[in-house]
């Protein structure tokens, strides 16, 4: 007696393995691979964060912007309001599930919509992030051997004792002709992506005098950054050979090279993710509004937009977790 293979429904989308649709199968499938993928780079950083521990930057220090709110020190308060509207995004697409379940087209259109509304105001807000990244705010000094060297004042109504200083508060202003700096012309073939806004002839003569500054470098030690001595601060800008502004894939104002790096790449590949979800959420939502799966009696494809907007939803809440907070 031979076992006969009912092969009905191995293309139209209909019952699958365990009951469910070879559709949500395929998503399933796709979700376990990313999610590996995901954890793979989540993984590098930590061995990275791990491994160059006492330089690494740290998140409370750079992620401070708040959009209208200049010169306000609000550490990760933009981040954490990125992180609600993208899981309240992931609310509404349940709602509009659920909707689907119970076959009420105009519920469903309205709440993939404010879905679709919540990933554009995620894609912006990431968008603004990272122009306040690249573009930087303070500056900084890199020395021959590649260390970032910062710049701070004595302040008591500051937790640690220091504030920070940008360079445009002492940096002196000189007669010369700014040449950008390219590898064949470079010291210690270093190169600029573009001409900073001040030599380091400037910032050390602007440091000099300034006797109120001094350098803060970029190992942790007690969980604060160590600030030099002024006769400390003045040899070791003395090594200084670039000055930095801002973030780019070569190097950054913030401390390790990699730590922009992985920054550009880890959320870079997630907004890459939330693009092609709200597009699909887009492609969904005139389907909907067309009434296509109201034909169909059924709006499992909203089920199937919606298990990967909750995947995209629950790798941010990672990449939140550890690299804006631990």
């Amino acid at each position: 007696m031979s076992a006969t293979v009912n092969n009905e429904h191995a293309l139209d989308g209909g019952p699958g393995p365990m009951g469910a649709t070879y559709g949500k199968m395929m998503m399933w499938f796709f979700i376990v691979s990313d999610a590996l993928t995901f954890s793979g780079f989540i993984a590098a950083y930590g061995f990275s964060r791990f491994k160059f521990i006492e330089t690494w930057p740290i998140a409370d220090e750079v992620f401070t912007h708040f959009p209208f709110l200049h010169g306000v020190n609000a550490p990760m308060y933009y981040v954490a309001l990125m992180t609600f509207i993208l899981i309240f995004s992931s609310v509404t697409m349940v709602i509009a599930v659920d909707a689907g379940h119970k076959l009420q087209k105009s519920k469903v259109a309205v709440y993939m919509l404010l879905t679709i509304v919540g990933g554009f105001m995620f894609l912006g807000s990431q968008a603004w992030e990272w122009k306040n990244f690249i573009k930087g705010e303070y500056g900084a000094v890199e020395t021959a051997g590649g260390s970032i060297l910062q710049f701070v004042k004595v302040d008591k109504t500051q937790k640690n004792g220091y504030a920070r200083v940008k360079l445009e508060e002492f940096a002196a202003t000189l007669p010369e002709v700014r040449e950008q700096l390219t590898r064949d012309k470079g010291v210690w073939f270093m190169e600029e992506s573009s001409i900073p806004t001040y030599s380091i002839e400037e910032v050390k003569a602007g440091f000099a005098a300034h006797p109120e500054v001094l350098v803060r470098t970029e190992f942790i030690k007690d969980k604060e950054k160590t600030v030099l001595s002024r006769e400390e601060s003045v040899k070791k800008l003395n090594d200084g050979v670039l000055v930095v502004e801002g973030a780019s894939l070569i190097r950054n104002e913030y401390g390790h090279k990699l730590f922009a790096d992985f920054f550009f790449f880890i959320t870079g590949f997630h907004g890459f993710h939330v693009f092609s979800g709200v597009m699909l959420n887009i492609l969904v939502f005139f389907n909907v509004l067309l009434g296509t799966y109201e034909r169909r009696k059924s709006y499992e494809m909203i089920e199937k937009v919606g298990l990967y907007w909750h995947f995209v939803d629950l790798v941010w809440v990672f990449v939140f977790t550890f690299f804006y907070l631990v």
